[in-house]
């Protein structure tokens, strides 16, 4: 009864961890590990690493509990990780971060943009990352079409709680300022900046109201094309105005060209695929490849989908190697006690027939089967 009773609890807890157990690739563990980004344009890895990383290393390392501190810089930007020990709280220890970053503060370059602060989770990496690529379009028009299109859809997938974009190409106007042009009209790149600033303005001026109707009113002067950006007029001498087209070529571009993401060699844009810290990323998975075939229909016909990487192939294998494994186990079980039942049976054999032998039998009359007594036929003479 006791060994019964065993059993069927653990047969029940079995059964109660099959539905409400999650799914991971790792156990949840929330590891405290906090970061620190901070971008300075236009600086070096040396100045990044003089007046803004080493100052920032300084003040974070006296915090309690800090494991291992680790930096990298390179031109127009640092970054400062700290991993905490285990028994450290990750929410206390962004807290606390972001505590001493604030008394520092003044002591970092005035041209910095703010810290970013961030606390590294470990659900915090895609688990599906696709790649966008076309033969026709440009990876302006790709981007486009990623953050119009794609990006909604695929954040509305169950189980999804970002989608982060890598290899991003943002509109911008570029304008390459010609400095033999500027020397001579006696012009300078803040000149010019100022000029752009002064002409590139979205305001809100106001509204006219009606007995019977009401207009918002903006004063928009925000301006959309390479001429437009190339008929602002920096300054005017003697009657004649400088214009940008007169010292820069003005065209569009991308507001960031120094990094770039390559399947195969061919040029895409990536999406990232962040699911939330409770969903099961195997359903995730399947979320997102499920609606591969909608965006298809809504892209242009010549922009390919490519899935570059999905980490719930290898717990999906694991799973089933799992229950390849409990298969296993059970038919080797069941051959251990088939085995131990032959070899009981024959132990008993043996030993019935060596009684024959000691009875006074031959060996071979001895193994032979034997009639029941009861099953013998009784001769009465009368």
């Amino acid at each position: 009864m006791f060994a019964t009773v065993l059993s069927l609890l653990i047969v029940l807890v079995g059964a109660v961890s099959f539905n409400r157990l999650t799914v991971r690739k790792y156990p949840k563990i929330d590891e405290p590990v906090v970061t620190v980004s901070v971008r300075y344009a236009g600086a070096s890895a040396e100045v990044i690493e003089s007046q803004v990383t080493k100052p920032l290393e300084d003040s974070i390392a006296g915090i309690d509990g800090v494991d291992v501190i680790t930096s990298f810089r390179r031109a127009d930007q640092g970054q400062i990780s700290e991993r905490f020990r285990l028994e450290k709280d990750a929410d206390s220890a962004a807290a606390e971060v972001r505590d001493r970053t604030s008394g520092v503060r003044n002591k970092l370059p005035q041209a910095i943009e703010e810290p970013v602060i961030a606390k590294v989770e470990a659900d915090a990496f895609p688990v599906i990352q696709l790649a966008f690529s076309s033969e026709s379009l440009t990876p302006l028009q790709i981007n486009d079409l990623v953050n119009r299109i794609v990006k909604p859809r695929l954040q509305t997938v169950t189980g999804v709680a970002d989608v982060r974009i890598f290899g991003e190409r943002k509109y911008a106007m570029r304008i390459w300022l010609d400095t033999d042009k500027l020397a001579s009209y006696r012009l300078t790149t803040q000149d010019v900046e100022y000029a752009i600033r002064r002409s590139n303005l979205e305001l809100p001026a106001g509204r006219i109201e009606s007995q019977q109707r009401e207009f918002s009113v903006t004063s928009q002067t925000s301006l959309l094309k390479p001429v437009q950006f190339g008929a602002i007029v920096i300054k005017t001498v003697n009657g004649f105005s400088v214009r940008v087209r007169d010292v820069a070529r003005v065209e569009e571009g991308a507001a960031d060209e120094r990094t770039v993401v390559r399947l195969n060699g061919r040029p895409a844009v990536g999406v990232g695929v962040i699911r939330q810290a409770t969903a099961n990323p195997l359903d995730s998975s399947k979320g997102v490849k499920a609606a591969i075939p909608q965006l298809k229909a809504v892209l242009p016909p010549d922009v390919l989908i490519d899935i570059a990487n999905d980490n719930s192939v290898f717990i999906d294998r694991s799973v089933k190697n799992v229950y390849q494994t409990i298969f296993e186990a059970v038919l080797l079980v069941a051959l251990a006690l088939a085995i131990g039942l032959v070899v009981n049976d024959a132990i008993v054999m043996l030993e019935n027939i060596f009684r024959h032998i000691e009875e006074g039998m031959d060996p071979f009359s001895a193994g032979l089967p034997k009639t029941p007594a009861s099953s013998r036929p009784t001769w009465t003479c009368g």
